[in-house]
């Protein structure tokens, strides 16, 4: 492994850790291992605390290729709650309202998910990284301040329904860089005449990554405190 020449290293991110958790982890294995302070890493596409799954990992120069990455198709596995809503859309918050659910069937999903496929429009979460006047929208929610955001243009190639049962409802999900599923499940439920808010997310495919070819959090730090180190002509 040549950290400074560049490696990318995919992980699995772990439930509750934020992407920049991840990040922290491995430059401080990274550079307890090469005995230096300063030291380029990365990662290509923020994933929310509660979701798992694919995050790309890149060191040294190969951080020249986090935008290429980012921009890669993104595929999830996105599981709602319907009939009730989150302020965050997801489990982040407490339910706020709840709503009918028993006239949603597998037709009537159907039915709606073709109207989110393709180039839609799609308003962030208020609970987001989004900027409002240069502060993140999240901190602003978090202080009861009311936030208003604009629709963003995005592009979602696939919708497909794997399993729904009473007010659950899994779905596979490809889409582009700047997708939010949580608002995508917010839109879902108003489409339903009901309500829905994310309570699973795993990101399965970042480009050419899927989650088959990611390791571990344990695994990495393993391997990079572990394994061969080739060090360049500096």
């Amino acid at each position: 492994m040549d950290f400074i020449t560049g490696e990318i290293i995919v992980i699995d991110k772990p439930y509750g850790w934020t992407s920049f958790d991840v990040v922290k982890r491995v430059r401080g294995a990274i550079a307890r291992r090469l005995n230096i302070k300063k030291f380029k890493v990365g990662h290509a596409g923020t994933l929310d605390p509660l979701a798992t799954g694919v995050l790309i990992i890149c060191t040294g120069k190969s951080t020249r290729e986090i935008e290429r990455f980012q921009n890669g198709m993104k595929e999830y596995i996105a599981e709602l709650r319907l009939g009730a809503t989150t302020p965050s859309f997801d489990l982040e918050t407490e339910i706020d309202a709840e709503y009918p659910y028993n006239h949603i069937t597998e037709d009537k999903i159907l039915e709606i998910l073709p109207r989110f496929v393709g180039d839609v429009m799609q308003v962030p979460p208020i609970f987001s990284a989004v900027k409002v006047d240069g502060k993140r929208a999240y901190n602003l929610a978090r202080k009861g301040k009311e936030v208003e955001l604009k629709a963003k243009a995005l592009k979602i190639d696939e919708i497909q329904m794997l399993e729904f049962e009473e007010n659950r409802l899994v779905l596979r999900i490809v889409c582009s860089k700047g997708t939010y599923i949580r608002a995508l499940a917010r839109d879902i439920g108003q489409a339903l005449e009901s309500g829905a808010h994310l309570t699973a997310l795993r990101r399965t495919r970042v480009g050419d990554f899927t989650i088959d070819n990611c390791l571990s959090i344990d695994s990495a730090i393993k391997i990079i405190e572990e394994g061969p180190i080739e060090y360049p002509n500096l």
